[in-house]
């Protein structure tokens, strides 16, 4: 360039630094339209929305705005020497010298765009400040436009003159877009490098600052620029392997909070869906849950299940709510990483609920009078006839324990003496109210059966705690509560209904209470036991799919699902092998300095000495509803045979429709009577009969069947009749008649050998 060239060039500047001078006469008038330093920091708002517990503990964040990442607003103070360092010799290497607009960095960036031909920009940090607060001086597309430059040249003077160097320093790192959608220092140091903001290193700074100038450049311009900058900073050993530092940061670059402690993951999202008020990004929710009791429950999941080793378990959740007000105070989802299925929220993950649902159905009998808590039920081989077939129930452990108490078959959980409750009750009506409960059915009680006594319906641990809930507040029921918002609390106090008869609802949990009345399943010393008062009920569903274990205290209620997230069986694990020492640990937890006591029983439950026929059971003070007591307990005469033997048809069912099959020879086919006493033994004396003729002697007697319906009559050693099946055998054509054998004459020779 020519003397002459140079000298029109400075000549330019001057008339152009003049010109800025002049304009700065109207500040006066262009500073009333800034927003101040307080404005822009209470407008800004983080993209996530912090889910806290009931104390403003940080439990989780929930993602509210998908645009961009945010974090907090950080004082310049939170920010490193090393961060602010880096930015200023970056952007701004005179930020502290000029008033808003660097004159010699104009100058500069013209002369090298001039001569070299570069794309040099001369703005400093107060005029990139206001691009990020004011959507009038964000550069387009085509970059900004000489007027639009002045503009921003005369609003960062006025910008300079209202807020201080740290207020536009500490904004602009706040606000500025680094790297993707990462957007301010906290979200960028967070994601990308795992850590507080304080904490910037040299390195770290220097790749900051660097993302200002070229959010997505190529690795290796990154590379290249921030090893640059190291050398400015002075630090020219930090760009030793610092290819490597690039590329891992980069991997970083859509990671989680390093900070967010996912106490709550699942309950974050269902707060947010239950909140009466809506929620925005940047805001936060006060959840009812307990930070500390949250922590421990998660730890007791991990632990509990790891230490179940190779049986099969991988999933688990646990529910814990306040009697009183129905606040959930901890609420775990899934086992984390343990589990197949992280993501998925077991708590309202639809299972089988096995026999958790017995107590509902022994208070809807008791409430109705039709039993009375030592009133005898027959623990004993049953066959109902259904419409899809016949309905054998089983036992747990696939014994019988003959007659005994509804305070033994609750506390014990035996299978068959619910299902003869249920037969009482009708499918129809205890469906009806589980749903009043709040339980999730979505069929009639005649879809599910007699299967329903047994938990053949799928429920989730959340309703069916809330539900056990109204148990422990003697039959109030009313919807849980999950943030603390007034408007949430007025909606739940309405809502409190009455869905079970009080007296009832304490005379179950007495009985849930009775470590006597369940050590015959469960013994006296196993999860369910407490040192404090304590209602507890365990359920398994079909094939040890699922457990459970469900109970409460004075003052809480605890459930416990475990299981898998893909319905795998577990290798024999019970409700009080694998739910039931994560209820207990959590239990413990809670009354850890808080003792419990029993409720105190309402004015229609009567106490009364009872002594049982035989000793069937041992005499004990037992509890009544109204007018119900009664002092002795006895079978009725039809039951009460000499030695108690009192025999019945194991084998086949009432109603069984058998087949004989016609590729073997029918003389060779034998149908096997089976007899057993009440408890389910052998029985010596059986005497049988088919259609009137005796067939043999003994508990298990072969008979060739014929073709028709037959009547078979058990009797006992004195002739009595004990009990009565029909049954029909049907045969197709056998294969010997197709052949030419004569099938009626192989039947009479089957009846010649008839005894």
């Amino acid at each position: 360039m020519t003397a002459a060239a140079r000298e029109s060039w400075r000549g330019l500047g001057r008339r152009a630094c003049r010109l800025i001078l002049a304009c700065s006469l109207l500040i006066p008038v262009a500073a009333e339209a800034l927003p101040t330093y307080e404005t822009v920091r209470a407008a800004y708002a983080a993209s996530d929305i912090q889910v806290l517990d009931r104390s403003g503990m940080l439990l989780d964040r929930v993602r509210a705005d998908f645009q961009s990442r945010r974090g907090n607003w950080l004082d310049l103070n939170d920010i490193s020497i090393a961060m602010q360092r880096a930015v200023i010799l970056s952007e701004d290497r005179r930020f502290y010298q000029h008033g808003g607009v660097d004159m010699r960095a104009i100058a500069s960036a013209a002369w090298d765009n001039l001569v070299h031909g570069g794309h040099r920009g001369a703005s400093t940090l107060s005029m990139q400040l206001l691009g990020l607060i004011d959507p009038h001086f964000r550069r387009g597309p085509d970059g900004r436009s000489l007027v639009q430059k002045a503009d921003q040249a005369l609003e960062a003077v006025a910008l300079e003159a209202q807020w201080s160097k740290s207020q536009i320093l500490e904004a602009y790192l706040n606000l500025a877009p680094f790297h993707g959608e990462l957007i301010g220092i906290d979200a960028l140091a967070r994601v990308m490098f795992q850590k507080q903001a304080s904490g910037l290193n040299a390195r770290e700074s220097a790749l900051s600052a660097v993302f200002l100038r070229g959010p997505n450049a190529p690795e290796a311009t990154l590379v290249e620029r921030t090893c640059a900058l190291l050398r400015e900073m002075g630090v020219p050993s930090e760009c030793k392997g610092l290819s490597d530092f690039v590329y891992m940061a980069l991997q970083h670059g859509a990671s989680p909070w390093v900070d967010n402690l996912g106490l709550a993951s699942h309950y974050a999202r269902l707060a947010l869906l239950r909140s009466p008020v809506q929620l925005h990004a940047g805001q936060a929710v006060r959840t009812t849950l307990d930070g500390a009791l949250q922590r421990f429950a998660v730890n007791a999941v991990s632990r509990r299940l790891r230490a179940l080793g190779m049986a099969n378990v991988r999933d688990a959740a646990v529910v814990v709510q306040d009697n009183r007000t129905g606040e959930i105070l901890a609420y775990v989802g899934s086992s984390g990483s343990l589990s197949d299925a992280p993501l998925v929220d077991h708590a309202r993950a639809l299972r089988q609920a096995g026999s958790a649902l017995k107590p509902f159905l022994y208070e809807q009998a008791l409430a109705q009078k039709r039993l009375t808590a030592v009133s005898l039920l027959h623990d004993s081989p049953l066959n109902l006839d259904t419409g899809n077939g016949l309905y054998i129930p089983q036992n747990y452990d696939a014994q019988f324990a003959g007659w005994v108490s509804v305070r033994t078959a609750l506390a014990s959980s035996l299978n068959i003496p619910a299902v003869r409750v249920l037969i009482m009750v009708t499918p129809d009506a205890f469906a009806r109210s589980l749903v009043a409960l709040g339980l999730p059915l979505d069929r009639s009680g005649d879809y599910y059966g007699y299967s329903l006594a047994l938990g053949s319906a799928d429920i989730t641990l959340l309703s069916l705690t809330n539900a056990y809930r109204a148990l422990a507040n003697l039959g109030l029921y009313s919807a849980p509560r999950f943030t603390l918002a007034a408007q949430e609390a007025a909606l739940t106090g309405k809502s409190t209904t009455r869905i079970m008869a009080p007296g009832a609802t304490w005379i179950v949990g007495d009985i849930l209470s009775d470590r006597q009345a369940r050590a015959r399943t469960f013994g006296l010393d196993s999860a369910l036991s407490t040192p404090f008062w304590t209602a507890v009920k365990t359920g398994t569903s079909k094939d040890m799919r699922d457990n459970w274990c469900l109970g409460w205290s004075e003052r809480y209620t605890v459930g416990v699902w475990v299981g898998n997230s893909g319905g795998a069986s577990m290798h024999d694990v019970s409700g009080v092998s694998g739910a039931g020492p994560i209820w207990h640990d959590v239990m413990s937890y809670l009354h850890r300095g808080l003792p419990s006591n029993q409720p105190q029983a309402p004015a229609s439950v009567h106490r009364q000495m009872v002594t049982f026929q035989d000793g069937i059971e041992p005499a004990r003070l037992d509890v009544f509803l109204d007018d119900t007591e009664v002092g002795h307990v006895r079978l009725a005469q039809s039951f009460s045979l000499p030695g108690g033997e009192r025999m019945h048809i194991v084998r086949p069912a009432d109603g069984a429709i058998l087949a004989m099959d016609p590729d073997i020879p029918w003389k060779n086919q034998r149908l096997w009577l089976q007899a057993s006493n009440i408890a389910g033994g052998k029985t010596g004396n059986a005497r049988w009969r088919v259609d009137g003729r005796p067939v043999g002697e003994g508990s298990a007697v072969p008979w060739p069947p014929r073709p028709g319906r037959h009547r078979l009559d058990l009797f006992d050693a004195e002739g009595r009749l004990a009990d009565t099946a029909h049954i029909e055998v049907r045969a197709a054509m056998p294969r010997q008649a197709r052949a030419g054998t004569n099938p009626a004459s192989e039947t009479d020779k089957a009846r010649s050998r008839e005894p």
